[in-house]
């Protein structure tokens, strides 16, 4: 199972953090799993190499992570809605392989 984690900040998304394996398929041949990585991976670059805005990120084997170091905003949040949209129809294809939780 992947679990995503979605935080938010005055409404608006200020971090995420995604963890586990989908275990729909062998490794390496998981579109689930490279769906959800491609997703989050590519809102990490894109809020910092972009936006060129602060966050603090962790990447691992089944695991990455992003906060930012500052308040979001109108264009962070045009970097991260889209992630989340992605992540939530992903979700709805694979429920038992993914599940999306936000936190306020």
């Amino acid at each position: 199972m992947i679990k995503v984690e979605i935080f938010k900040k005055n409404g608006k998304i200020s971090g995420y953090e995604v963890t586990g394996h989908s275990g729909t398929a062998n490794r390496g041949e998981d579109i689930v799993c490279a769906g959800v990585s491609a997703l989050a991976q590519s809102a990490l670059w894109g809020i910092g190499e972009y936006l060129h805005r602060e966050v603090d990120y962790g990447v691992a084997s089944g695991k990455l992570s992003m906060k930012l170091k500052g308040d979001p905003d109108d264009l962070t949040e045009a970097v991260l809605q889209p992630m989340l949209f992605g992540l939530t129809e992903i979700a709805k294809i694979s429920p038992q392989a993914v599940r999306i939780n936000e936190r306020l």
